[in-house]
């Protein structure tokens, strides 16, 4: 079985290396972590995934604006994109589905949430 490649981009070093350990931990997937929003665009070019995790608010530039490169981006335009957020509580999520049209996790996040939220958004990849 083939892992699938997540990329995640968000300025807390010790989040994204947390998710990563996480996610890998499954034996599921390959985690890239990003966390200079400026570099997400080269970063996924170079890595390919076929999941992008994005936090919302980052230094120098935010979620949206990385997400609106990416998909101005050929060979990324289709890679579904998640926002992962602090700033919406769970209870506010529950009553949104999206966050600018894309679907959004609130930070923090349960590993099953997350594995489950990658494989709904993976699943006709």
């Amino acid at each position: 079985m083939e892992k699938k490649r997540i990329m995640i981009v968000d300025d807390e070093a010790g989040l994204t290396r947390l998710v990563r350990l996480s996610l890998e931990g499954t034996g599921k997937y390959e985690v890239r972590e990003e966390n200079d929003a400026m570099q997400a665009l080269a970063s996924a070019l170079e890595f390919r995934p076929d999941l992008i995790l994005l936090d919302v608010v980052m230094p120098d530039i935010d979620g949206g604006d990385v997400a609106a490169q990416l998909r101005k981006s050929g060979p990324l335009t289709q890679v579904p994109i998640v926002f992962l957020t602090a700033i919406v509580s769970r209870r506010e999520a529950s009553t949104q589905d999206d966050i600018g049209g894309y679907p959004f996790l609130s930070k923090p996040v349960a590993l099953d949430a997350l594995v489950k939220c990658i494989e709904d958004h993976t699943a006709a990849r």
